[in-house]
C-alpha cells in the first residue's frame, strides 16, 4: 500500500465513528419526519440538504403548522455558521479556488472541520473522506427511519442521543488523548444524568457536559 492509500485509510478510519454517529441521527430524522414530510420527501430532503440541524428544526416548524416564510427565517441563520467553519479551515485547504469552492460547498461540516483541523492529514482530503462517508449514513440512516421506526420511539431516542453524541464527536476530533479523555467523560456524565433525571433534557445534559470539560482544564 503505498502513501496514498495509506492516509485515506487512516482519514476513513478516523471518519467512521462520526459517519456512524451521523447515521444514528439520520434513522431519528427518518422517523420523526415521515409523519410530516411523507418517505419520498424525506429521503429527498436528506440528499438535497445534508443539515441535520436544518432538517430537524423545518420539520419541528411544519409539524406545529408554521408558514414556509418562518420556516426560512428560523433555518437561514443555522446555515451562517458555515461562515465562521470556513474561515477556521480556509488557511489549511491546498491553493485553487475552485478545488477550494468544492471543497466547501459539499463538505464543509462541523465534523469534517473538527477533523481536518485535529488531523495531520491534508485538510481536502479529510473534509473529502469524512464529508462522504458522512453523507452515505445520513441519507442511509434517514431511509431506515423512514422504513422503520415509530416517531414516538424516535423522540425518546433524539432527546438522549442528541447531547451525547454530539459529546461523542467533539472526543472523536480532539487534538490530545487528555481532550479526548475530558470529553468521553462529558459525554458519558450527560447520559447519566439523562438516565437519571430525564427531566433535565438537552440544556442540562450541555450542562453537566461543559462542568466535567471544566475539570482541570489549566489557565
Amino acid at each position: 500500500m503505498d502513501g496514498t492509500a495509506r492516509g485515506h485509510a487512516t482519514v476513513a478510519a478516523a471518519a467512521l465513528p462520526v459517519a456512524a454517529a451521523i447515521g444514528v441521527f439520520g434513522v431519528v430524522y427518518g422517523a420523526v419526519a415521515h409523519p410530516v414530510l411523507g418517505g419520498e420527501l424525506t429521503v429527498v430532503s436528506s440528499i438535497a440538504m445534508f443539515s441535520g440541524a436544518a432538517q430537524f428544526t423545518m420539520v419541528g416548524l411544519l409539524a406545529s403548522h408554521a408558514t414556509a416564510g418562518a420556516v426560512v427565517v428560523a433555518v437561514v441563520p443555522l446555515a451562517l455558521r458555515h461562515i465562521p467553519l470556513g474561515a477556521l479551515v480556509q488557511h489549511r485547504l491546498a491553493p485553487g479556488r475552485v478545488r477550494r469552492a468544492v471543497v466547501s460547498s459539499l463538505f464543509l461540516t462541523d465534523e469534517t472541520v473538527g477533523l481536518a483541523l485535529t488531523r495531520q492529514a491534508p485538510a481536502a482530503r479529510t473534509m473529502a473522506i469524512t464529508g462522504g462517508l458522512a453523507y452515505i449514513a445520513w441519507v442511509v440512516g434517514t431511509a431506515a427511519g423512514v422504513a422503520g421506526a415509530s416517531i414516538g420511539a424516535a423522540e425518546e431516542v433524539a432527546a438522549a442521543l442528541f447531547p451525547v453524541l454530539f459529546i461523542g464527536l467533539a472526543a472523536v476530533t480532539a487534538s490530545t488523548p487528555r481532550d479526548a479523555v475530558r470529553a468521553a467523560g462529558a459525554g458519558a456524565a450527560a447520559a447519566a444524568l439523562l438516565i437519571a433525571a430525564p427531566a433535565a433534557g438537552v440544556l442540562g445534559a450541555l450542562a453537566v457536559a461543559i462542568a466535567v470539560t471544566c475539570v482541570g482544564v489549566r489557565r
